[in-house]
């Protein structure tokens, strides 16, 4: 494969991705978000449980205790990304969504920071500040203006990010991303069926009606496109994937406009390219840096 096919099966992973944002809008139309969202993560982990078989036959050793422990915790914070991401798309739009979401690049150092006491790069504080006031021109200039689904979603973003440090040590630890990856969608759908047994009335016409979106996103937003992901990224540059996989955003947007005609005002345009500059910063700015010190 090219670099240029690589990167073009990156910019697919990215649109499949974006496009899943007005997936998950319009599906609420017909079907409660609990029910939702485990119907869709159990379809995922169908899809991805037969390539779990092949990896597993390959594996140098069996896992502990101590990694399913770990994987059950990363699908935890799945659970807890997908369920605030959703319950944001109540009350919050598809572009606002697409683009806070995509603050988990901020996130996942700081994280770092808080638990794992890893002093970060750098250009992670002022793209803490950068991100900051794209929210805020995001909601017009006033933070009072910001949603309830707004406030989730960065809740969901700090979710997200907890769920890459997870499931990065669990990688690095056992060389095993597809079993993690089944056992956090196995694990959202069952803490995701239990709190919609709870909470949320049992409907097979709602099923009916949003199943192209519950099949949309388990079969390609969680199986082909993390394939697409894995397949591009062995051909291409770390830099030029970050770009193009951080598009997720911009397609997010573009189809929310085109497709439920939503719209924004210039500040909210703004506080969007504030914030995608914090993305693109945060994950550009250190491997450029460690290039020019390799080729030094």
């Amino acid at each position: 494969m090219t670099r240029i096919q690589a990167n073009l099966v990156l910019l697919l992973a990215a649109a499949i991705w974006g496009s899943g944002f007005v997936a998950q809008s319009t599906a609420m139309k017909a079907i409660g978000p609990f029910w939702f969202i485990s119907l869709r993560f159990a379809v995922a982990t169908i899809v991805v449980l037969p390539f779990v078989w092949k990896e597993k036959s390959k594996a140098d050793k069996p896992l502990t205790r101590r990694n399913w422990l770990s994987f059950f915790l990363t699908g935890v914070a799945l659970f807890g990304g997908a369920a605030t991401q959703q319950l944001g798309l109540l009350t919050t739009t598809v572009t606002n969504s697409s683009f806070i979401t995509g603050l988990y690049v901020v996130f996942v150092p700081l994280i770092a920071v808080v638990f794992l006491r890893r002093q970060p790069h750098w250009i992670i504080w002022p793209a803490a500040l950068t991100a900051l006031s794209g929210i805020y021109l995001l909601s017009g200039g006033s933070f009072s203006r910001l949603t309830p689904g707004d406030f989730l979603t960065v809740v969901c973003a700090v979710f997200w990010a907890a769920q890459i440090t997870l499931a990065g040590s669990s990688v690095r630890e056992t060389g095993r991303p597809l079993s993690i990856s089944a056992t956090q969608f196995a694990v959202t759908a069952i803490l995701a069926l239990i709190v919609a047994v709870m909470v949320e009335p049992i409907s097979i016409t709602g099923i009916r009606a949003a199943l192209g979106e519950i099949l949309y996103l388990g079969i390609f937003s969680s199986g082909l496109a993390f394939a697409l992901q894995v397949i591009g990224q062995r051909y291409t540059s770390a830099p030029q994937a970050a770009i193009i996989l951080s598009s997720e955003a911009l397609f997010g947007a573009s189809l929310g406009a085109l497709l439920l005609g939503e719209t924004m005002g210039p500040l909210g345009y703004a506080g969007c390219a504030l914030m995608f500059s914090a993305i693109l910063a945060v994950e550009l700015v250190p491997e450029l840096a460690r290039r020019r010190s390799v080729t030094a």
